[in-house]
This record gives structure tokens, C-alpha cells and sequence, in this order.
């Protein structure tokens, strides 16, 4: 089991920036991590995925450019940079982890989720 917690959610303007950490604990072998988000009356949306090793990225089409995501194997954390917020960014952002792929942007794709952190972007 990977247990998945999330931290650095909050209420930030238009235009700021946020970082969000997952720490990661338990059998902490994956060989994917990232972040799904998902907004009121939507579904999950794929918003970046990081290799074990972290040489290899990915990207939702709405948050290239903006976000970078990055781990510290060491400390068992992933980080979700959040650059030039908009309103739209406002979600509950989810913790993942894959033992079985790699990067995968479908939500089947990863077998363990944390319980999320809100990110609310006024305008």
C-alpha cells in the first residue's frame, strides 16, 4: 500500500503562484507519480504525471506552460509548481501514484489517490 498525502492547497488571486507537495509513505516503490484535478461538475482531468526517476514528464494540455512538476526521491515527495493561476485552475487537486505504468493520463491509470487539496483562483 502507498498512503498519499497532500498539502499547499488555498484561496490565491489571479496571476499568483502555489505549490502543492504530496509526501508519499509505505511501500513507496511507484514508477509514476502525478496530479489529477477535478472542478465542481466535472470530471477528473490529467494535469501532469512525473517518471520514478524523474526524467520523464508529462502534461495536461490546459497546464503546459504554467506547471512543473518535480520529486525529491530522498523525502518521498512530489511538487506540483503552479505558475500564472487562473480562475479555471480553482479544483481539488489529487495525489496519484502508479505501481504498473508510466505517466499514464487516464485515472485508471494509477492505483493509489490521496484525499486532495482545494486550490480556489479568484479573478
Amino acid at each position: 500500500q502507498v498512503q498519499l498525502v497532500e498539502s499547499g492547497g488555498g484561496l490565491v488571486q489571479a496571476g499568483d503562484s502555489l505549490r502543492l507537495s504530496c509526501a508519499a509513505s509505505g511501500r513507496t516503490f511507484t514508477t509514476g507519480m502525478g496530479w489529477f484535478r477535478q472542478a465542481p461538475g466535472k470530471e477528473r482531468e490529467f494535469t501532469a504525471a512525473i517518471s520514478r526517476s524523474g526524467t520523464s514528464t508529462n502534461y495536461g494540455p490546459t497546464v503546459k506552460g504554467r506547471f512543473t512538476i518535480s520529486r525529491d526521491n530522498a523525502k518521498n515527495t512530489v511538487y506540483l509548481q503552479m505558475n500564472d493561476l487562473k480562475p479555471e485552475d480553482t479544483a481539488v487537486y489529487y495525489c496519484v501514484a502508479t505501481t504498473t505504468g508510466v505517466l499514464p493520463t487516464s485515472p485508471r491509470g494509477y492505483n493509489y489517490w490521496g484525499q486532495g487539496t482545494q486550490v480556489t483562483v479568484s479573478s
